[in-house]
């Protein structure tokens, strides 16, 4: 028997880390720290002539490792503060090591950065008395100097984009509010914004951005951030606030820290992460101060998750008499005098999670949630954000489709449904895909790995990423009465062979024979496919066993006529079967004792098999996980 053992997932690809944004609310110790033994970047100091001042003026251009006049590059303008000049994040700041570091953990889009003094004058030194009121004066001045000199001069020195889309500007105290007044004042220049620690050189907010759909329209991402015990935290906080009443899409990071580089290096680390590549401010917000479950209806203010993952429950019922939360645990409700009965539970697991409203012994659905077919019944279900879980994230990759089709079961004379994945392209070509058929556990339908699996998005960015084949995933409705008795099993092995295999190869592109087929399941589909995988290894080549096994002493003479079968068939298993893939959701998984003796049983008889463990229990997260880990596998 094969085992991977768990070490660390993070559920991003390689391939796709580049591509992701920060999963970090602040940045990890060392990331500031010098590296040798990894590729580093270039730092250039130019000299730009200045129409605006009518002097020679500096800058400094970091460019990044591996840089090539054969490529074109987005550019970072990056300010320093009151005090400063272009050497400032360079003597303080390190931003050469922050960035090379970045780009040896594959987290950047490369990109140049340039440092400009932002305090346009002839004499644009920091000496003497810099709060005098033509230097100050002389920072007004520089959005001239770098909308007219600077970004023209740096255009026709390097090989950079010229469009809005892949210009950024930022900056720390003084510079964080020029950041702010000009890039918000130049949304036709600027479209990645970023103040640090905005100093009151900021425009107020309503002279920032009079026209706030423009705004929304334009901009990639505004991020503005300050630490906690910064004494210019107010003019931050009020723009903060009038993005919010006017619900523009931004970021504001609150950081432990006072006015100082310990903040900005930290805002440039996790900033920098975000330039140049799809941005999703919604689930960075929910890390860093929490906010509306993504499960929820729309508009709906609760479940309102908290950056811990304790999550506040409101429903409102005035005339009951008791009320819970049942998440697995039961949390009792507090009623108010207006009749909403609040709680808050304690730190929930990441991922996807079934519950229930008990109104009065009663267990209904909450009217604020999203519901999914779980339990045997409709329930209420909340998404807990996942760092990890960037491999089933929503990317700006090509996107299959997922198709709902009906067809005629002749075995259960009666019509039936279910779902299929085809992957990005497939109208448009002629190619014939190969199949997956997933199935659901007790409790659940065809539904389950459509809508709670993330199939499609799983699938999506592993193609996109070209870890897996690009194939059809059917997932059929594989619940057929007789509990967990053999006639169920039979039920279901007769019907994805008679009726679901036949609908699939008559109406779409694939594959028709056993290599080009694999069978997998969760839980009781674990069980079916165990049942209709083993017997049938003419007919499936591949075979995933998600959190199953046979469920003993009530399975135990299925189990045992399985075993036999097995020992008469070993050579015609091994043959047949590419990969026979168990996997496991760690000890807590109800399934585990009962996966155990099943392994045990299958390295008696020799048949081969690969076992991956993954923690989490008998769960969603666990199971999209196993997809994402199952599907790489396939059709190799």
């Amino acid at each position: 028997m094969k085992k991977i053992a768990y070490l660390t997932v993070i559920g991003i690809l390689p391939a796709l880390l580049a591509l992701s944004q920060p999963a970090l609310k602040h940045s990890p110790a060392g990331f500031d720290t010098y590296r040798a033994g990894i590729a580093h970047g270039k730092l250039d100091t130019v000299t730009y002539n200045s129409k605006t001042v009518d002097s020679k003026r500096r800058a400094v251009v970091y460019l990044p490792p591996g840089y090539t006049a054969k490529k074109t590059y987005p550019v970072l303008y990056l300010l320093h503060g009151i005090g400063g000049d272009e050497f400032e994040w360079l003597n303080q700041g390190t931003p050469q090591v922050i960035l090379d570091n970045l780009y040896a953990d594959k987290k950047l889009e490369p990109m140049i950065v340039v440092l400009p003094n932002g305090r346009a004058m002839k004499d644009d030194r920091a000496t003497g008395n810099i709060m005098a009121p033509d230097k100050v004066a002389a920072f007004a001045t520089f959005e001239h100097d770098l909308l007219d000199d600077l970004i023209p001069f740096i255009q026709k020195k390097y090989p950079v984009y010229t469009d809005r889309e892949h210009r950024a500007l930022a900056g720390l105290s003084m510079g964080g509010g020029q950041s702010l007044n000009f890039g918000l004042g130049n949304l036709d220049k600027f479209a990645w914004v970023g103040g640090f620690s905005s100093a009151p050189n900021t425009k107020k907010p309503e002279e920032l951005l009079p026209d706030p759909d423009a705004a929304k329209s334009k901009l990639k991402l505004l991020w503005i951030s300050c630490g906690d015990h910064d004494g210019l935290m107010s003019f931050s906080k009020r723009t903060h606030d009038y993005l919010e009443q006017k619900n523009v899409p931004h970021i504001f990071n609150v950081e432990p820290g006072i006015h100082d580089f310990k903040v900005w290096k930290n805002d440039l680390y996790l900033f920098s992460q975000f330039l140049f590549k799809p941005v999703d401010i919604d689930k960075y917000n929910m890390m860093i101060s929490g906010g509306p479950a993504s499960t929820n209806i729309r508009g709906s203010k609760y479940p309102f998750i908290q950056p811990d993952h304790r999550v506040l429950f409101r429903v409102k019922a005035p005339d009951a008499q008791k009320v819970q939360v049942d998440l697995g645990k039961k949390y009792d409700m507090v009623k108010d005098t207006a009749g909403y009965w609040t709680a808050t539970t304690d730190s929930i697991g990441e991922g996807f999670h079934y519950y229930s409203l008990i109104i009065d012994g009663v267990a209904t659905t909450d009217p604020s949630s999203q519901t999914f077919y779980g339990m045997g019944r409709m329930a209420s279900g909340i998404e807990i954000p996942f760092d990890g879980g960037d491999y089933y994230a929503l990317k700006n990759v090509p996107h299959g489709d997922i198709r709902i089709k009906t067809y005629f079961s002749t075995v259960t004379k009666s019509w039936r449904r279910l779902f299929i994945y085809t992957p990005p392209g497939y109208d448009a070509s002629q190619v014939k895909y190969p199949s997956l058929y997933i199935l659901h556990g007790g409790g659940e339908d065809e539904t389950g790995w459509a809508t709670q699996g993330k199939t499609d998005m799983i699938m999506d960015n592993l193609i996109a990423a070209g870890q897996a084949k690009p194939m059809l995933v059917v997932m059929p409705d594989a619940n057929f009465g007789g509990g967990f008795g053999e006639a169920g099993l039979k039920t279901f092995a007769n019907e994805i062979k008679q009726c679901i295999i036949p609908f699939i190869e008559k109406n779409y592109r694939v594959n028709r024979t056993a290599q080009g087929r694999a069978l997998a399941g969760l839980s009781m589909g674990g069980l079916n496919t165990l049942y209709t995988g083993i017997y049938n290894t003419d007919t499936f080549s591949y075979l995933g066993v998600f959190s199953s096994g046979w469920i003993l002493p009530v399975q135990n003479s299925i189990a045992d006529t399985q075993y036999d079968f097995m020992k008469q068939n070993t050579a015609k298993i091994n043959t047949n079967l590419k990969a026979f893939w168990i996997a496991m959701g760690g000890k807590e998984d109800i399934a585990y004792k009962n996966c155990q003796v099943m392994l045990g049983k299958l390295d008696e008889m020799k048949i081969k098999h690969t076992y991956y463990e993954y923690p989490g229990g008998h769960t969603w997260p666990v199971w999209r996980n196993d997809l994402y880990k199952f599907a790489p596998i396939l059709f190799k």
